[in-house]
C-alpha cells in the first residue's frame, strides 16, 4: 500500500462528518507549551523527585531522568516517522489503528481517553487541596477542596471552548513562570559550583550512582514525570506545516523535558549535598511535605519570598496541566465521534473550530470522577491524586508499547519509508525499553500510588478492561453499520 492509499483510508475513517479542527493555529513553540504544561514541571519535580531520592537511587536520580529520556527519544523516532504519513488529532488512536487494525486502534483510543481523564482528575484533586490551603492561609475563607475544583472546571471548559490559540497563550504564561524559576535555580547552582559538597556530578550521573539503591523505582517516577508529550501529535491537525512542525516539536519537547528534569534534580541534590540528600528527602516525606525538599534550597538561594511564590506557581502548574489534558481528552472524543466510534454529536465544532461538544462531555467525565472522592470525604492527595496518577502512567505506557509495535508493522507492510533506524531499530529498542518500564511499574505499583495491594490490583486490572471495552464497542458498531 502506498502513501496515497494510506491517505485515502484515513479519509474514509473520517467519513461520518466533515468536521475539521482549525488549521494553521499552532507553531512549534505553541505545541511545546502544551507538552510542558502537561508535564507540569514544578509538580513533577516537587512530587516525584523527593520520592525518587528517598526510596529510589538517591543521588543517582538525575541519571534516571536521562535513562527515561533516552527511552522516550527512541520511541519518538518511529512515532515521528509514522506521523509523516498519518496526521490526525487522534494520535495514538490513529497510529495504532493504522498499523494493527481499527479494533486495536479503538481499544487504544479508550485507554488514551481513560489515561487523560484519570491524570486530569488526579491533578484536580491536588490542585483543589493546594488552592484551598492557600486561600485559608491568606484569608478567613475555609472551603472544601472540591469547591475550588468545580469552579476551575468551569474556567477550563470556557478556555477550551475559546479556541486553541487562547489556551496556548494562557499556558505559555503559566509554564514560563514555573519553568523559569526552576531553570534559573539550576543554572545558578551549576555556575556557583554546587552546594556544600560541590556539584557531585559523579555521585549523580556515574553508572554506579545510577544503579545504586532501587533504580527501577527512580526510572518509574522519571517516566511518570514525562507523561503527555503525545500532545505534539494530537495537535497535528491544528499545526502549521504539521509534517515539519510536529517532528520538531516532538524532539524539542523530549530534549527540553529530559534536560530540565535532569538539571533541576541534580541541582537540588547538589544543594542539599549528595550524601545528605536522601536523608533530607526522607525527612520531607515523613513530615508530609515532599515539596519542602524542593522549596527549601530554592528559598536559601533566592530568599524567603520564594516560599510564598512557589505554592502559587505549583497551583498554576496544576491548572496548566488540567487545561492541557482537557484539550487532549476533548480531541480524542472529537475524533471518536468523527470516526463513528462514539455519537457523531461529539464531532461538532463551535465558531472558533474548537470541539465544544466533546469538551463539555470531558468536563462531565471529570466531575463524575472526582465526585465519589468528594462525597466520601477522602483526602484528595492521598487517594484521588495518587491513585489516578499511577493509573494514568500505566495506561500511557501500554499505549506507547502498542504504538511502537504498530510503527514496525505499518512500515513492514507499506514500505513508504525503508530507513532501518527510523522504522525498525529505534522502534524495537523503544518498545523493549517501554516493556521494561511497564514491568517496573507493575512491580512497584503499590509504591507508585501510595496505597494498598488491593487498591493497586483493581486499578491495574481496570486498564485491560478499558482496552477490551474499546475493542468490543468498535466491533458492535461495525456489525450495526453492516446490517
Amino acid at each position: 500500500m502506498d502513501s496515497q492509499t494510506a491517505s485515502r483510508e484515513r479519509t474514509v475513517r473520517h467519513a461520518p462528518t466533515s468536521a475539521t479542527l482549525k488549521p494553521n493555529a499552532l507553531g512549534v513553540l505553541g505545541i511545546l507549551f502544551f507538552v510542558l504544561s502537561g508535564q507540569a514541571p514544578l509538580t513533577g519535580i516537587a512530587g516525584a523527585a523527593p520520592i525518587s531520592v528517598a526510596i529510589g537511587n538517591g543521588a543517582g536520580t538525575p541519571a534516571a531522568y536521562v535513562v527515561a529520556g533516552v527511552v522516550i527519544l527512541l520511541f519518538s523516532v518511529g512515532f515521528i516517522a509514522m506521523g509523516r504519513h498519518v496526521v490526525d488529532a487522534g494520535a495514538f488512536y490513529t497510529y495504532i489503528g493504522t498499523g494493527l487494525g481499527r479494533s486495536a486502534g479503538a481499544g487504544g483510543a479508550s485507554v488514551a481517553l481513560f489515561a487523560y481523564c484519570a491524570i486530569q482528575a488526579g491533578m484536580y484533586g491536588l490542585y483543589g487541596s493546594i488552592v484551598s490551603s492557600l486561600v485559608a492561609d491568606h484569608t478567613s475563607l475555609d472551603l472544601p477542596w472540591w469547591v475550588y475544583t468545580l469552579v476551575t472546571m468551569a474556567v477550563v471548559q470556557a478556555l477550551g471552548a475559546a479556541g486553541i490559540e487562547m489556551g496556548a497563550k494562557v499556558l505559555a504564561a503559566f509554564v514560563l513562570a514555573e519553568f523559569s524559576i526552576l531553570l534559573v535555580f539550576g543554572l545558578v547552582t551549576l555556575f556557583k559550583g554546587g552546594g556544600p559538597e560541590g556539584l557531585g556530578a559523579a555521585e549523580s550521573f556515574s553508572p554506579s550512582a545510577a544503579l545504586q539503591g532501587a533504580p527501577g523505582i527512580a526510572v518509574m517516577f522519571a517516566l511518570a514525570s514525562m507523561f503527555g508529550f503525545e500532545a505534539t501529535a494530537i495537535y497535528g491537525e491544528e499545526a502549521r506545516e504539521p509534517k515539519k512542525t510536529v517532528p520538531r516539536a516532538t524532539y524539542l519537547s523530549v530534549l527540553v523535558v529530559t534536560g530540565f528534569f535532569a538539571l533541576t534534580s541534580w541541582s537540588l541534590i547538589s544543594a542539599h549535598g549528595a550524601s545528605k540528600a536522601p536523608e533530607a528527602a526522607n525527612a520531607a516525606l515523613a513530615a508530609g511535605d515532599s515539596a519542602g525538599f524542593v522549596f527549601a534550597p530554592i528559598a536559601d538561594l533566592f530568599g524567603g519570598w520564594v516560599n510564598s511564590v512557589l505554592p502559587v506557581l505549583l497551583a498554576t502548574s496544576l491548572f496548566a496541566g488540567v487545561l492541557t489534558f482537557h484539550n487532549s481528552a476533548a480531541r480524542y472524543l472529537f475524533c471518536l465521534g468523527r470516526d463513528g466510534q462514539l455519537p457523531s454529536s461529539l464531532a461538532r465544532l463551535n465558531v472558533r473550530h474548537a470541539p465544544a461538544a466533546a469538551g463539555r462531555v470531558q468536563t462531565v467525565i471529570a466531575v463524575l470522577l472526582i465526585a465519589p472522592f468528594a462525597i466520601a470525604g477522602q483526602d484528595p492527595v492521598l487517594t484521588l491524586f495518587s491513585w489516578f496518577s499511577g493509573l494514568a502512567v500505566l495506561a500511557m505506557m501500554l499505549l506507547y508499547l502498542l504504538t511502537s509495535v504498530s510503527v514496525v508493522v505499518f512500515f513492514r507492510r507499506n514500505r513508504v519509508d525503508t530507513r532501518p533506524w527510523n522504522t525498525v531499530i529505534a522502534p524495537v529498542l523503544g518498545a523493549l525499553g517501554i516493556a521494561g518500564a511497564i514491568w517496573l511499574i507493575l512491580a512497584n505499583f503499590t509504591t507508585l500510588i501510595g496505597g494498598q495491594l488491593g487498591t493497586a490490583l483493581w486499578l491495574v486490572l481496570s486498564v485491560p478492561v478499558v482496552l477490551a471495552a474499546g475493542v468490543v464497542n468498535h466491533r458492535i458498531r461495525q456489525r450495526r453499520s453492516h446490517t
